[in-house]
């Protein structure tokens, strides 16, 4: 699809759902906002008006809800757009809880909540329209022909099937004795013959699954399209050089391979990622450690001589070491700094058994967040010498430190947490750690963040 065509999708999606946000407010306030005129009320008004669409805005930038993954697909459009909906009227009720707004209706609010709601619901049937709109207008849609039939032109097939908004693919071009199965679209014509059929089909663009190396015929072919106003591009199938799936990047004209995918790689994403550790760490630091840390630091004095926090090198980014700040759960002891906990372990204090069993003693840790050391999900730090000893078993164990660590991660939510007695364990946690790497998205790390809560409050077997 064209990318400029994919930006102003995007951005007519995002004013849309944006005006819709503020008719909302100007109904709600014609309904039921009699004293929003009133000088005593004006300022409340203004603040949440302006609240609303600034964290709606915030929102959908965090989550991409206009990202193009997200807008091609209906389902997942209307899905995300669900869950951001969702987000935004628990982050409205925590602002009038938190700011303590009295002057704003109530009945005024709810409008809203309700209004907005409806209005997203009646946006995504217009994206439907619009849609169907652009399927319809020939002049908008490039008609394309594949050449070759082989394992790469499936797969670009459903690929154009998956984003085809503005194109159709007329058929595959092969060698009668190369076709060996039935296909989900014509045979149109033999190699030889592909120019003729792609100016009777009034074809736009040729793509090529057979490079210029296999067949010598395609460098012709490609001088003789443009001559014809069709664009011709190669699809080169890179299994003739890697075994494995690559990505592939430019730095100009040169095409960079790598041997993953890292969505963190990208300034924007660090950006979104370091937005939501430094809110959420900073409010629990606030709300949460302002009394918790006097409270347990207490009970930890009463029961064992020793600092209330336990402070212990740990692997960081880029295998940068840091202070990983744990409630101290144990009597101080030689082992701590090779020695995991294990259950039933001698070392644990009373107040420790329940610290550690509610998750209680990673708390400090949000203030390693705060701080930029560690992050809210990512994979858990190991000692510096689990360090050296993991990275012997697993071979990519130390791709997992191209992150920050997280108090919480995909590996832990899945079950691989606790004591480590088997080096399949410790396999199955770096493999969850590299999926996280690969995977990201800051909808992934609210999910992550959401059952490690519920996991906390339903109980760990591996919590000890």
């Amino acid at each position: 699809m064209n990318k400029q065509f994919k930006r102003y999708l995007q951005l007519s999606l995002g004013i849309l759902d944006l005006i819709m946000l503020n008719v909302s407010f100007l109904v709600s306030k014609l309904s039921f906002g009699a004293n929003i005129d009133d000088p005593k009320f004006f300022n409340a008004y203004v603040s949440f008006w302006a609240f609303v669409n600034l964290t709606w805005l915030l929102l959908t930038f965090i989550s991409g809800n206009y990202a193009e993954k997200t807008i091609l697909h209906f389902e997942s459009f209307t899905k995300r757009t669900l869950q951001v909906y969702i987000l935004w009227v628990i982050a409205v009720l925590f602002y009038l809880f938190f700011s303590r707004e009295i002057l704003v209706s109530r009945v005024f609010i709810l409008s809203i909540i309700i209004a907005f709601g409806v209005g997203l619901f009646l946006n995504r049937f217009l994206y439907v329209g619009i849609r169907q709109y652009f399927k319809k207008k020939e002049y908008l849609v490039n008609r394309v022909i594949i050449l070759g039939f082989n394992e790469t032109s499936m797969k670009l097939a459903s690929y154009f099937e998956e984003e085809g908004i503005n194109m159709e693919l007329l058929g595959f071009v092969e060698d009668e004795e190369n076709v060996k199965e039935l296909t989900p679209y014509p045979i149109l014509s033999d190699i030889k013959n592909v120019l003729k059929v792609a100016k009777d089909m009034d074809v736009q663009e040729i793509y090529s699954t057979i490079t210029p190396e296999q067949n010598e015929y395609i460098y012709t072919l490609m001088a003789q399209a443009e001559s014809e106003f069709i664009r011709f591009k190669v699809v080169p199938n890179l299994s003739f050089f890697f075994s494995k799936p690559v990505i592939i990047d430019y730095i100009r004209d040169l095409p960079i391979l790598s041997p993953r995918s890292e969505p963190l790689d990208d300034v924007g994403n660090r950006f979104k990622k370091r937005l939501l550790d430094v809110t959420v760490s900073f409010l629990v630091c606030v709300f949460v450690l302002s009394w918790l840390i006097p409270l347990l630091g207490l009970l930890i004095k009463l029961e064992s001589r020793g600092p209330i926090f336990f402070s212990q090198k740990r692997t960081g980014k880029n295998g940068q070491e840091f202070n990983c700040l744990k409630f101290r759960s144990m009597k101080p002891n030689k082992d701590s700094d090779s020695r995991q906990a294990t259950k039933n372990d001698m070392r644990v204090t009373r107040i420790g058994k329940f610290i550690r069993k509610t998750s209680l003693d990673e708390f400090p840790q949000f203030i390693n967040v705060l701080k930029g050391e560690m992050s809210l999900v990512g994979p858990r730090p190991h000692m510096v010498k689990h360090t050296s000893d993991y990275s012997k078993i697993v071979d990519q164990y130390m791709v997992r430190h191209f992150l920050k660590p997280g108090i919480t991660g995909w590996a832990q939510i899945n079950g691989f947490r606790g004591e480590i007695t088997d080096p399949k364990q410790i396999k199955m946690r770096v493999a969850n750690d590299l999926w996280y790497l690969e995977n990201w998205n800051v909808w992934l790390d609210l999910r992550i963040m959401f059952l490690t809560v519920y996991h906390v409050f339903a109980g760990d077997k591996n919590a000890y």
